[in-house]
């Protein structure tokens, strides 16, 4: 039982240690584009863009007025 467990505590670890080297690699590069101001303006609209649609998205798929 105990290899079970510590199976289970080490899968987990490597899962938060993916997550948070996933989002690392995407803000790193992230902030690369936002160094040039030309770029910064085409990744605000862009995010700004994103969270819009998915506001609207979720909206209407969940029925909330």
């Amino acid at each position: 039982m105990y290899t079970f467990w510590h199976n289970i505590i080490k899968f987990t670890k490597f899962f938060i240690s993916v997550i948070i080297g996933f989002f690392l690699i995407t803000f790193n590069s992230l902030f690369r584009l936002l160094r040039q101001p030309k770029n910064r303006i085409i990744v605000m609209i862009f995010i700004i863009g994103l969270t819009v649609s998915s506001y609207k998205i979720l909206k209407l798929m969940l029925g909330v007025n």
